[in-house]
């Protein structure tokens, strides 16, 4: 079996300090082949920079994915358009982005292709179908495994992705709302899903963001860029994934929350 542990959207400073302190144990107790993280909030909330990306590597993720939030930090295009890149975009905006949408990782032997993609519901963002790019990434992916962050909005869009390549695709992992459903689940073929894997987020929040400055934005008071200020240390929520891939059926073997509010010094 392959073991993949998948790490929530993790937001701003106390996000990486929660993984800092966290993922150790999370290691010593399932030790993964390889550990994966959504890092779109990573600097600060919105976006990530290459010393963000840095400390979560330092503290033992070994490959990231991102969402609608990619390019929001100076040096984001050359971070994404390196060769060999550490973190990918959703593969369904336009090729005229920097970055690419999936990557090939190898576990010893083992062919992974780990995608990226961009809901359409509810997203404001122009962007190519998920389902049709999805389908483009399945003939060069061929037979190997194929596991999906699919950052989206609306729940039925990922449930329809998921069961519409149920069986094509290893494992659909939804990201994007920060807040962790209760459905993780195989499906018939063998698909290993869930609708949203939540975040590494200050647990005082509203999805990690600072509450007033939200509830400015449901008030008519305007937008404000420090609507993700928050403590660098206190109760944090840690949101993941547990996988296990049978890597000769292509099958996902067992799918398991991680769901604990830790204390982060």
């Amino acid at each position: 079996m392959i073991k993949i542990i998948f790490i929530s959207d993790i937001v701003g400073k106390i996000g990486r300090n929660a993984v800092a302190q966290h993922l150790p144990a999370l290691k010593r107790h399932y030790h993964p082949d390889l550990i994966i993280a959504n890092a779109e909030n990573l600097a600060h909330g919105i976006g990530f920079t290459g010393k963000t990306l840095q400390e979560m590597t330092e503290a033992g993720v070994d490959f990231f994915t991102s969402g609608n939030h990619a390019w929001k930090k100076n040096g984001a295009d050359e971070i994404l358009a390196a060769s060999n890149p550490i973190i990918i975009r959703p593969a369904n905006y336009s090729s005229r982005k920097s970055g690419v949408g999936y990557r090939e990782l190898k576990i010893g032997q083992i062919s992974l292709f780990v995608v990226n993609l961009l809901g359409e519901v509810f997203i404001d963002e122009k962007v190519a179908s998920p389902f049709r790019t999805m389908e483009q990434i399945l003939k060069i992916s061929k037979k190997n495994l194929v596991l999906v962050d699919f950052h989206a909005e609306a729940t039925s869009e990922k449930i329809a992705f998921a069961n519409y390549f149920d069986g094509k695709i290893t494992a659909v992992i939804g990201t994007h709302t920060h807040v962790q459903t209760g459905d993780e689940r195989i499906l018939a073929k063998g698909t290993g899903y869930i609708t949203d894997a939540g975040m590494v987020g200050y647990y005082d929040s509203i999805i990690g963001a600072n509450k007033e400055q939200i509830y400015n934005l449901f008030l008519g008071s305007g937008r404000s860029s420090k609507k993700h200020d928050l403590p660098n240390s206190g109760l944090c929520e840690f949101n993941a994934l547990y996988l296990e891939i049978d890597e000769r059926e292509r099958v996902t073997h067992k799918i398991e929350r991680i769901n604990k509010v830790i204390k982060v010094k």
